[in-house]
């Protein structure tokens, strides 16, 4: 399907040093495709806090890898009750454990077997961003799925200062923790389309944007079901607080009106910036390397909020 200097060239962007790229080059047979969609993420990072320069492709590929690392651990532990397997963690910068993470006690079996299919294919991304990295994919930081949601549901005004927020604790708790995700993930991955000129990276991210579409989706849908919209209005203001003075973030709506599909005047959803999802991982409003979800930080070269 793709000539081999147009896979080349699509492998020597997606390197993030020398010896990454004869890796890369190598591979190429075997991670062809991969790399071909995996470059289309591209467009992940465009705010002022990554740097002077353009991020390689390599870099912002493993950008996405630390943020695919938190969505499948936190839906692993509360499908299967347990992370990922050790293989899928490995790779370069300081490799980290996760701390939380338990089954959700489940209740309605259809909102489990929703997030069942969710959990399979956030593994899926991470094997395959792994894949396509090849020797340049970076190891899974320390991740922090139990204090983190408690700092963020104090700063929704969901808990009270000294109460703590469970999000495996039942299926609400756990709709509203990964509402807080599944949005932030559709307005990253549509900041990239406009970055990307070549229209097969494009076609590959449109088909990523739209699983994490498909994902919000189904999650905001059983958040109204559950009549939640209150406390997903509080966690989408505490998200606009945090990510620049935009007020794009949106709610679900309210009971006389449902709101499932967060676009503007023109139906159209809105972007993020690498930078400014970064504030909303890390918690906080201002430029920093860690916090949040990763007490460490993220590993590679985009780490910084804006």
């Amino acid at each position: 399907m793709f000539g081999k200097q147009m896979v080349r060239t699509m492998i020597e962007r997606s390197a993030e040093n020398d010896n990454d790229r004869r890796t890369f080059l190598r591979s190429a047979g075997v991670a062809g495709l991969g790399v071909v969609g995996a470059t289309a993420l591209s467009g992940l990072g465009t705010g002022t806090a990554l740097g002077a320069g353009a991020p390689s492709d390599g870099a912002i590929l493993n950008f996405a890898l630390n943020l695919e690392y938190l969505e499948a651990e936190f839906y692993s532990h509360a499908v299967f009750g347990h992370g990922l397997d050790h293989g899928l963690t490995t790779g370069k910068g300081r490799h980290g454990g996760v701390i939380g993470g338990r089954m959700v006690d489940w209740q309605t079996p259809s909102v489990r077997k929703y997030a069942t299919e969710i959990a399979h294919d956030e593994v899926s991304h991470v094997k395959f961003l792994r894949a396509a990295l090849g020797s340049a994919k970076v190891a899974r930081p320390e991740i922090d799925l139990k204090h983190s949601f408690t700092a963020a549901a104090r700063a929704a005004g969901l808990v009270g200062p000294h109460q703590s927020f469970d999000p495996y604790a039942n299926e609400n708790n756990f709709l509203l923790a990964a509402f807080l995700f599944e949005d932030v993930g559709v307005t990253a991955y549509k900041g990239a389309a406009p970055l990307i000129s070549n229209k097969t990276y494009l076609e590959a991210a449109a088909g990523i944007l739209a699983v994490e579409a498909y994902h919000a989706g189904i999650v905001r849908t059983n958040l109204y079901a559950k009549d939640l919209m209150a406390a997903v209005k509080a966690i989408s203001a505490a998200r606009d607080s945090l990510d620049g003075g935009s007020d794009d973030d949106q709610g679900i709506g309210s009971r006389k009106r449902a709101n499932l599909v967060p676009t503007d005047g023109n139906g159209i959803a809105f972007s993020r910036s690498a930078d400014r999802v970064l504030n909303i991982v890390y918690l906080t409003p201002g430029q920093a390397t860690s916090g949040g979800f990763y007490p460490n930080g993220l590993n590679g070269e985009l780490t910084t909020s804006g």
